[in-house]
């Protein structure tokens, strides 16, 4: 039987090894099972690992610092944790909490961090009410321990690169496609050959420019972020604590004018302190700040640059500079302009501009100013611990409250400029500057002006009783009673978001086999009307540790072998969008009715919706099962968890339900409610591996985890004439579209089709009647994909050699299904073109085009969600690569310097993916970016 074991653990541990889809986290910060004896942050409480059951996975980040840098608290985490791909089973956002207070993943950094939980299941986010219905994460900054003083210090440097520049086509080649589209629609060139010749020539970019956004002129190759960081661990018997200082600044790719200027700058700091009074009396206070400053310019450069075209028919070229050595010495007039402008950008050039772009983003990338946004938050929780074990053993009191204030405004120095035109005329053999227009004035105020204020500010309390203890050393007895909210005041919302309840957990297990939890949680919301805003919800789950049992407690195979079964439903009100959806609302609607001559209009009120007091929370009910073992000592581990849940009474104004005379069309008014009616079903399983063997000096782990979900709508309120049209029983996240046929050839066969308008013509797409009514409307929109990718996944490999250490991480998802709907692909009207209309139908080119005709018209024909657009969202993304030396700790015995680490990593490497180009490419915005980090840590 030995022999028999070590067989199958050798092949299995070779197909691991050999498979890079199997590769998992190792034992420090794996999701699949977190190390036996690590307590695990739940919900109000932790746990060791053995005695949680199904819908909880954690991550040890302060253990993956040490091989992975980064710089989000939740980067790479799909690669790491099952079931988590942004969302937690898909269900949207999830809540997320630093030390129990609703706050910002992005406000801590991850070198502060000590453990992240992510909690999917029912019975894992219960007790926290309706906010969590969508899961939960949990993350927990590192605390001190009892030791002398440790202090480390780490420093980063990154460089960016961009991924991709949108490919806008030139002067000449875009004068030349307009003329093109006009002919196609039956009008008459907007360009002579003479002006696409000059453009094309490039004999005098001042008088034909041709201007890219995005040449080495205006943009540099890369830019730079610096980060610092400090922290500060110690403490004695009452007291320890925690402490980081950190600062990072970043700058921008933009090489000119206040471009250069562009930067973010981030100061943080954060206290953990934890008090011992005595043994029964402990406590913590936590405070964290944060200083964010970003300085930008005002010249809405990315977003120009999607939308200026080259040239404007029938007006001037637009040039960023005019060359003050090409205008005439005897045109006084124009020196005069010179010498009276304020602004004369190197000595060299005055700002250009045009009767239509008399503001333009070079001249205000120039002297247009800046903008500075700034924001401060300021966070403080405490907590104090009571152990009552002398009123009843294993009786404790925790209380904690937390203060956070967010504040932000924009300061800005905004100039106003003048530009200029010039006239140009050639002769004696070149081209000179023989007048020049100036449109607007010079001026700056020297006034700071400040704008956006905003504040945000979080209450939070809790109060709870805690039960645990053990009878007999068989019986296992836990209970927790809990009353805990929140309020979050924000500007300009009227209504605070609060969350309130009062919950219940009451545990049970016999001799760490058998399991039985109930939780429960009567939850308040005031989204509804009096005498229904409280509700409850119940939750229960059963598990079983198989490998407790005779048959497996001895086991050479199994470690750990458990089962686990929840149903329940959760109440929430996340679903429900804003307040007062329960009564009547009415609004002031303009002047429409006259009781007399005398009085021609007098001020009105419209009914908006009508009352339903009724309406009430939408119910979360989930069914979920999970597996979990751990073989041979660790080397492998799995979990796999099935799921069902239906969210039900989700709210809808069914206008299908009430007499048509209840809505009109003049004036727009409705007495139609909101009522609790649709109903939606996600089903989906999420598995995860890891393994890890060591040989000789090489110790490797691999681990992978899949998930994959579908949401169905189960009840919907909607009238359809055809099947086809339902949106109930099919995907939520269904994509709705036409079938292409391809490109009408010509007159005649246009003439025997169905189409959208009568100015169909050859070059246009074809689309499928689907109800055969000789006619192309919404009526013949079918099912062409959906818009979520049912399947995600992740993996990593981490691989040490003595004191290297490599690590990869990866993602992807799969069966989802993107549409080109941009205005890089849609390209129609006086839209700016990109190189994909090269592809464009002609009547040469009929057998081999890939785009449509060209058109200085609407869009409607052609530019339409149809499956001619659409393509697969399948992907594969190398998220990151780090290397790590650990120098030998022998080298810093006795020395004032304990430890140093060294590590070079790169992130967002790669994407494989259909239509890679176009999905790296970002439009009116700045570019997708690459980095390469160099990185140091030393420990005193």
């Amino acid at each position: 039987m030995e022999k028999i074991h070590k067989l199958i653990y050798s092949a299995l541990a070779a197909a691991i090894m050999l498979s890079p889809a199997s590769a998992m986290a190792d034992d420090d910060n794996t999701a699949v099972a977190d190390t036996l004896g690590n307590e695990v942050q739940l919900a109000f409480r932790s746990a060791s690992p053995e005695d949680i059951f199904g819908g909880v996975s954690q991550v040890n980040v302060q253990e993956l610092q040490k091989k992975s840098y980064t710089t989000y608290s939740l980067s790479n985490m799909q690669s790491l944790v099952p079931g988590y791909n942004g969302q937690l089973w898909n269900m949207g956002a999830a809540l997320v909490l630093v030390d129990g207070v609703p706050r910002d993943a992005d406000n801590v950094i991850p070198e502060e961090i000590e453990t992240i939980t992510f909690l999917k299941g029912a019975q894992a986010v219960v007790l926290y009410g309706s906010t969590a219905s969508n899961g939960a994460i949990l993350i927990s900054t590192k605390r001190g321990r009892n030791a002398a003083l440790e202090v480390s210090v780490r420093g980063d440097v990154s460089l960016y690169t961009p991924k991709s520049y949108p490919k806008y086509l030139g002067a000449a080649e875009y004068m030349t496609l307009y003329n093109e589209a006009r002919r196609n629609d039956g009008l008459s060139p907007a360009f002579t050959d003479t002006d696409i010749y000059n453009y094309a020539s490039g004999k005098n970019p001042w008088r034909y420019p041709d201007i890219n956004f995005f040449s080495d002129d205006y943009l540099r190759n890369h830019s730079w972020r610096y980060e610092g960081q400090a922290q500060f661990t110690g403490g004695g018997k009452f007291a320890t604590f925690y402490a980081l200082v950190g600062l990072y600044h970043s700058d921008d790719i933009l090489n000119f004018g206040e471009g250069k200027n562009n930067g973010t700058t981030r100061l943080n700091v954060r206290g953990n302190i934890d008090l011992r009074l005595n043994d029964w009396v402990t406590g913590w206070v936590n405070t964290s700040a944060t200083f964010y400053d970003n300085r930008s310019d005002l010249s809405n450069y990315w977003s120009e640059s999607s939308t200026m075209r080259p040239t404007v028919p029938g007006a001037a070229p637009l040039v960023p500079l005019i060359p003050l050595d090409a205008i005439e010495e005897g045109d006084e007039n124009s020196w005069i302009l010179v010498n009276n402008s304020r602004y004369v950008v190197d000595g060299r050039y005055l700002l250009g501009g045009t009767q239509l772009h008399q503001t333009n983003p070079f001249a205000a990338m120039y002297v247009g100013g800046y903008s500075k946004w700034t924001s401060r938050q300021l966070q403080f929780d405490a907590g104090i611990r009571l152990g009552l074990d002398k009123l009843l053993p294993g009786l404790r009191f925790v209380a904690r409250g937390a203060v956070d204030y967010n504040t932000s405004y924009t300061t800005s120095i905004n100039n106003t400029y003048a530009t200029y035109q010039a006239s140009w005329s050639h002769y004696n053999g070149k081209d000179m500057i023989t007048d020049i227009t100036k449109f607007g004035n010079d001026l700056s105020s020297g006034v700071q002006n400040i704008s956006n204020s905003a504040e945000r500010q979080t209450l939070m309390f809790s109060g709870q009783f805690d039960y645990k203890n053990r009878f007999n050393d068989v019986h296992g007895v836990e209970a927790n009673l809990i009353a805990h909210g929140y309020k979050r005041t924000i500007t300009g919302q009227y209504h605070r978001t609060t969350n309130a309840s009062l919950a219940l957990r009451a545990a049970y297990n016999y001799d760490s086999r058998y399991y039985a939890e109930f939780n429960g949680a009567i939850n308040h919301s005031a989204k509804f009307a009096p005498g229904h805003r409280n509700g409850f919800s119940p939750v229960g789950s059963l598990g079983w540790r198989i490998s407790q049992e005779d048959f497996l407690r001895d086991s050479p195979v199994v470690d750990e072998l458990r089962l686990n079964v929840t149903y329940g439903k959760i109440l929430q009100d996340i679903d429900i969008d804003g307040y007062y959806l329960y009564d009547n609302k009415f609004t002031a609607d303009g002047d429409w009715w006259g009781w007399n001559d005398a009085h021609k209009g007098i001020q009105t009120f419209v009914s908006r919706q009508g009352a339903n007091p009724d309406l009430t929370f939408v119910k979360r009910k989930e069914f979920n099962a999970g597996l979990e073992t751990s073989l041979w000592n660790g080397t492998l581990k799995a979990t796999a968890e099935f799921f069902t849940i239906d969210t039900d009474g989700l709210p809808v104004r069914a206008t299908e339900f009430y007499p048509s005379y209840l809505f009109t069309g003049w004036p727009n008014s409705s007495f139609v409610p909101w009522i609790n009616y649709g109903k939606q079903r996600r089903t989906g399983f999420d598995l995860g591996l890891a393994a890890k063997h060591r040989f000789g000096d090489v110790t490797l782990s691999l681990g992978a985890n899949v998930m994959y979900t579908t949401a169905k709508n189960i009840r919907v309120s909607e009238t359809v004439e055809y099947d086809w049209q339902r949106s109930e029983g099919a995907a939520v996240d269904a994509m709705r579209g036409y079938r292409c046929l391809g490109f009408f050839k010509d007159e005649a066969e246009i003439a025997t089709s169905a189409v959208i308008n009568n100015n169909t013509k050859p070059g246009d797409l074809k689309y499928e009647d689907v109800n055969k009514d000789g006619i192309i409307d919404s009526r013949d929109q079918v099912v062409i994909g959906r818009w979520g990718a049912p399947w995600t996944y992740g993996f990593n490999f981490t691989a040490e050699y003595k004191g290297f250490t490599l690590f990869v991480a990866g993602s992807g998802n799969a069966g989802g299904t993107a549409v080109m709907d941009n205005t890089y692909a849609w390209v129609y009207g006086d839209r700016k073109y990109s190189d994909i209309v090269r592809g464009r139908w002609t009547p040469e080119t009929a057998a081999t085009a890939t785009y449509p005709r060209l058109t200085t018209q609407s869009g409607d024909l052609n530019f339409v969600t149809s499956d001619f657009w659409t393509f697969s969202s399948d992907a594969f993304y190398l998220n990151q690569v780090q290397l790590t030396y650990n120098f030998p700790a022998r080298w810093f015995r006795d020395k004032f310097v304990k430890g140093l680490d060294v590590y070079v990593n790169g992130n967002d490497l790669l994407m494989a993916c259909s239509h890679r180009k176009y999905r790296e490419t970002n439009v009116g915005m700045a570019p997708q970016m690459r980095s390469y980090n160099l990185g140091v840590k030393i420990n005193f």
